[in-house]
């Protein structure tokens, strides 16, 4: 019962937090391992943004460029992680990945060990798609040596 509990919480978290990006948007998974998961089941590259709440740029992302119509062709393409810095788990895992501006967003091969590009501050919708672009052919051919 009480993992069906703690199960719940977490969902309704997600749901709440997942509410709060625009229509169009990536399904953004909130935790870290929950990415992985997912990134080691489908085999999809991962990008992992680091962001907050109260950063201009970040939320610039969040409303214009993350559900652009130029940028939702791809969005399938990848497993997306919007980890918010001020989250003391998040801040920790920034502080790994050597952080030192938001929003700074990874783009990472399915197991989440390889980095495969990464970007610092905002991009256009344009410029976000050309990186993602990039990544693919990258994750790609990463996969083609294997």
């Amino acid at each position: 019962m009480k993992k069906a509990l703690l199960l719940l919480a977490a969902l309704c978290a997600f749901t709440l937090h997942a509410a709060d990006f625009p229509a169009g948007s990536p399904k953004f998974f909130t935790s870290p391992g929950a990415v992985l998961k997912a990134a080691k089941q489908n085999g999809k590259p991962i990008v992992m943004i680091f962001s907050a709440s109260w950063c201009g740029p970040c939320q610039h992302m969040v409303k214009e460029v993350y559900p652009s119509p130029l940028v939702q062709p791809l969005q399938d393409k990848f497993n997306w992680a919007y980890l918010d810095i001020d989250d003391e788990a998040n801040g920790k895992l920034a502080e790994g990945f050597t952080v030192d501006t938001i929003p700074h967003i990874f783009f990472l091969d399915p197991s989440g060990k390889t980095s495969l590009d990464h970007l610092k501050d905002t991009a256009t919708p344009k410029e976000f798609v050309a990186k993602l672009t990039k990544v693919l052919k990258k994750a790609e051919a990463a996969k083609a040596k294997k």
